[in-house]
């Protein structure tokens, strides 16, 4: 069984959409899609730099835009996709990516939403100076009560032994300064505490958007974030992914989920790298891919012949 996964924010670098703009198609597909955004995708995907690209108004279409070029590149229709039987899932902002490619919101639909979440995690994060941390390592208890006691949120519980802690800018500071036992705490370069009650501002503001939203039942399974549990119902999907903002990913339960229903091959869409690298130390014996650039497309369509079922 096929698995497609979908980057978070954090996985963009300057100039990766650079090597898509070869591609036929591909530079109008980003035009397009940076009208709902009221973003020159292009210009931030090939020219602007990290700091600009950093910006969460920015970086937020632009992941989930590449994510679609990508998918495109590999399923020029959506019922190629379906008709892997694969299972979908995102990281973050990339579960907007993902629940686009599984068809409960189109994809001018994603971007719209994603740029209304990009502005508005962005405006939330400008209210108190906040930050996030990656903690590696510890006692996976110990490290959850180490974040208790300086009053952090596990924003992201990934598995693999990675939590992303998150609060204010003195919290964080605090943990750095007392880390777990055997664990490093290595600050983020993103603006805010993402997945806490500090974006509770940005959930009413995608709330007010995804009103105007009529979801459809996913055509593919998809995952969800909040427990890793299958979504089948499309206002379900699109309330998730509104409540996601404030609330912990649990990726881990995502790559349980996938191991429970026999995923076999992992195929992560560009910018790729980070969800690869977790599968490989949370899902041992499943074949991975890291889609980053059409160099490895071809490599792609043999591991989805190699892994969708007959």
């Amino acid at each position: 069984m096929l698995a497609i996964v979908c980057p978070g924010q954090g996985s963009q670098t300057p100039g990766f959409l650079t090597p898509w703009l070869e591609l036929d198609g591909v530079r109008d597909q980003l035009t397009a899609l940076g009208g709902p955004a009221g973003l020159d995708l292009v210009t931030h995907g090939t020219e602007s730099d990290a700091e600009t690209i950093k910006d969460t108004a920015v970086a937020q279409p632009l992941i989930v835009a590449a994510g679609l070029v990508t998918a495109a590149a590999l399923f020029p229709a959506r019922d190629d996709l379906a008709a892997t039987g694969a299972v979908l899932a995102g990281h973050s902002v990339g579960e907007l990516t993902a629940t686009a490619l599984a068809g409960v919101v189109t994809d001018e639909q994603a971007i719209s939403l994603v740029a209304t979440r990009g502005r508005a995690m962005a405006e939330a994060s400008a209210v108190t100076p906040t930050g996030m941390a990656a903690v590696l390592g510890g006692d996976p208890d110990e490290v959850l009560a180490a974040l208790e006691a300086h009053g952090l949120t596990p924003a992201n519980i990934n598995g693999a032994g990675q939590v992303v802690a998150a609060g204010t800018l003195e919290q964080v500071a605090a943990l750095r300064e007392a880390a777990p036992a055997k664990a490093r705490v290595i600050p983020l370069q993103v603006a805010g505490a993402f997945h806490t009650t500090h974006m509770a501002p940005a959930v009413e503001a995608l709330a007010a958007a995804a009103a105007g939203v009529t979801p459809s039942a996913p055509t593919v399974r998809l995952l969800s974030n909040a427990d890793g549990a299958t979504v089948a119902d499309g206002p379900d999907a699109l309330d998730r992914l509104v409540r996601q903002v404030s609330n912990p990913v649990r990726w881990d339960r995502c790559m349980e989920t996938m191991l429970a229903l026999g995923v076999t091959g992992l195929i992560e869409l560009a910018p790729a790298g980070t969800l690869v690298g977790l599968a490989k130390r949370a899902m041992p014996g499943v074949e991975t891919l890291a889609v980053k650039t059409p160099d490895d497309l071809e490599a792609a369509r043999t591991l989805i012949g190699a892994h969708t079922a007959s």
